[in-house]
């Protein structure tokens, strides 16, 4: 979720009903450097919070040093330990997912942030089930996260080969949820509040995490937290609305001065805008057109465009 989960998109999700937020994550080494670049991840509000930070690295010493510069700095709730992350770049340098592979480095760097940090704040793990089909490890390596000190583990239900194709195997995630004492959080093939009660009903999971749903659809907390205390679903949300939040994202970007100028957050943007899409009447050409905006003005006019060529019937009048 690099480059999805900033601190503005958070503040959306959290309004609309998330309950625990994560940062992106970042590398311990350009938080040890203390680099500008790498900081700005760590960046949340306080209404954002329990909020965690999450790290990756494969040095447990090292990874140890930058959770506690971040404890001084920012004052998070916990620290959040990534080894599910699928990208080359960052499995080549030993990270994320990578270490599935090698458990003892795994076990090096859990336990070295858990002493490093102490009992200032609770340090938690992500992971997949596995590297691949033929190594699916993950009970094994939640009882060594266990064991390291981890108090939580969440579990993306995909092997590192799988990335994000296939279903998740949320046989292994209740497996694991069954094998350890500490909370197991799962993940993975989260769209509906009916999904996300079917998997805490039928698994031994403690909770669940929410990550690429949100991405077009921040309204899924929402969703949830309905379905799950009325069991009844929300109708969709209107296709206005869906463009009052679009615009709205794209004013709290500019004015956070994250990604630097209008016209650089606005490109910056582009790829959250045609996820957001997904869904809408006459998509296709709208994710072409949002491909290449590069103020608010336009994203004004899109909008105003789109909802005036629906269909009056299905129209809804909204002040964007």
């Amino acid at each position: 979720m690099a480059g999805v989960t900033d601190v503005v998109f958070r503040s959306i999700c959290k309004s609309l009903g998330a309950d625990v937020m994560v940062t992106e994550f970042v590398s311990s080494e350009g938080i040890i450097r203390q680099d500008d670049r790498t900081r700005k991840y760590t960046e949340f509000t306080d209404d954002q919070r329990p909020v965690g930070v999450q790290l990756f690295g494969a040095d447990g010493k090292r990874m140890g040093e930058a959770a506690r510069k971040i404890i001084d700095w920012k004052q998070p709730d916990f620290i959040d330990i990534n080894f599910g992350c699928p990208v080359k770049k960052v499995v080549s340098k030993n990270g994320g997912s990578s270490l599935l592979k090698d458990c003892p480095v795994l076990a090096s760097v859990a336990s070295g942030v858990a002493r490093a940090v102490g009992e200032q704040v609770p340090v938690t793990a992500k992971i997949r089930i596995g590297w691949d089909d033929q190594s699916i490890n993950a009970p094994e390596v939640c009882t060594i996260l266990q064991d390291c000190g981890m108090q939580t583990v969440s579990i993306h239900g995909r092997t590192r080969a799988q990335g994000y194709r296939g279903e998740a195997d949320w046989e292994v995630i209740d497996k694991c949820s069954r094998h350890v004492s500490i909370p197991v959080i799962g993940n993975g093939d989260l769209t509906s509040g009916q999904d996300i009660k079917n998997r805490r009903e039928t698994t031994g999971v403690s909770g669940v995490m929410i990550g690429r749903s949100a991405m077009h659809n921040p309204w899924i907390f929402r969703e949830a937290r309905h379905y799950l205390r009325t069991g009844e679903q929300l109708p969709p949300v209107p296709i206005a609305e869906r463009w009052q939040l679009i615009v709205r994202h794209c004013r709290l970007a500019i004015g956070s001065n994250r990604y630097g100028n209008e016209r650089q957050s606005m490109m910056a943007m582009r790829s959250r805008l045609m996820a957001y899409c997904k869904g809408f009447p006459g998509a296709k050409p709208l994710r072409r057109r949002l491909s290449t905006v590069a103020s608010l003005m336009e994203i004004e006019e899109v909008a105003a465009e789109h909802l005036e060529h629906l269909q009056p019937a299905s129209r809804e009048a909204a002040a964007i």
